[in-house]
């Protein structure tokens, strides 16, 4: 087996079908497989795939155990040479997984790849090619001077926005709505650290891979379609809380040793401004429509 595809699914019955569709209409000489890790979703998610595609193997939680936990069960259920994370809410052309294997086996230190990856309206999905963020980079980033300057490396070290997305070149980390992972890579470096439950835990697993000595690598040779959550609507509480969790689990266990008391203090304090001031933008949203799908393994977004 050349591919082991994971797909976490929470909710997301009609994201999650598409996804399939677009992975199962591929055009590749490489062999794969897909496992589908449900987080006990309550909307026939799992009859539906197992009706429309009985080829996936179905990985069925009773909780919903979050986007880390999930891919690591089902990468102890993989069987290929490399494991791709793939998001529920993603589609992925004909070419994809021909182009991203075949880089892979040509660059046989390159421990994880990712493609192009674009938003529905076609704009780039940022996080697609990104740095570490370092207190430094996260402060350029959070307080809006990566978006003043952004073209200018110093202040966009976190988005990379001064690198043409057109072009492929060496990054920190990748997203993990789609990642493309060696496993020799993964039996170094060990899965997804589930002190994360959705954010964070790729940004983590590619500074461990490159601690490791592993290159990580953007290739737009190929595209995918990301459709994450509407910006406009309102999110829940625990999607904002989780966000910024993240940041301080990361900073705590990759940088604060690092760091003086000053910093680490200026950290936690700009992480806590942020969040509160996500909170109080979230409030002016419109309530998101009890319908509308979740789009991640997650909880419901996943970024």
């Amino acid at each position: 087996m050349d591919v082991s595809i994971l797909i976490v699914n929470y909710n997301t019955r009609q994201l999650t079908l598409d996804c399939l569709r677009s992975v199962y209409a591929s055009e590749t000489e490489f062999t794969y497989e897909v496992i589908v890790i449900d987080n006990d979703s309550k909307d026939d998610s799992v009859q539906a795939i197992r009706q429309e595609f009985p080829l996936v193997k179905l990985i069925e939680n009773t909780e919903n155990t979050g986007f880390a936990k999930a891919n690591n069960q089902g990468m102890a259920a993989a069987q290929g040479r490399y494991v791709l994370l793939l998001n529920s809410d993603t589609v992925i052309q004909r070419d994809t997984l021909q182009t991203m294997v075949a880089f892979m086996d040509r660059n046989p230190i390159t421990g994880a790849s990712g493609c192009k990856i674009i938003l529905p309206d076609g704009s780039l999905d940022k996080a697609c090619k990104r740095g570490f963020p370092t207190p430094s980079a996260s402060f350029y980033y959070a307080f809006g001077l990566s978006k003043l300057f952004p073209h200018h490396p110093r202040f966009n070290q976190y988005q990379l926005g001064y690198l043409d997305p057109d072009q492929e070149y060496p990054v920190d980390c990748l997203v993990g709505a789609f990642m493309l992972v060696r496993r020799e890579t993964i039996e170094q470096v060990g899965g997804l650290d589930e002190t994360f439950f959705m954010y964070g835990e790729d940004i983590d697993w590619c500074y461990r891979i490159k601690q490791a000595g592993w290159g990580i690598h953007y290739y737009p040779r190929t595209t995918i379609v990301h459709y994450k959550g509407g910006s406009a609507r309102r999110r829940p509480f625990k999607i904002i809380y989780e966000f910024h969790r993240a940041m301080i689990l990361f900073h705590r266990k990759h940088y604060r040793k690092k760091y003086n008391i000053l910093v680490n203090g200026a950290v936690y304090a700009g992480v806590g401004l942020k969040m509160l001031l996500a909170l109080l933008t979230n409030r002016l949203k419109p309530i998101r429509p009890a319908s509308m799908p979740s789009s991640s393994g997650g909880v419901e977004v996943k970024s």
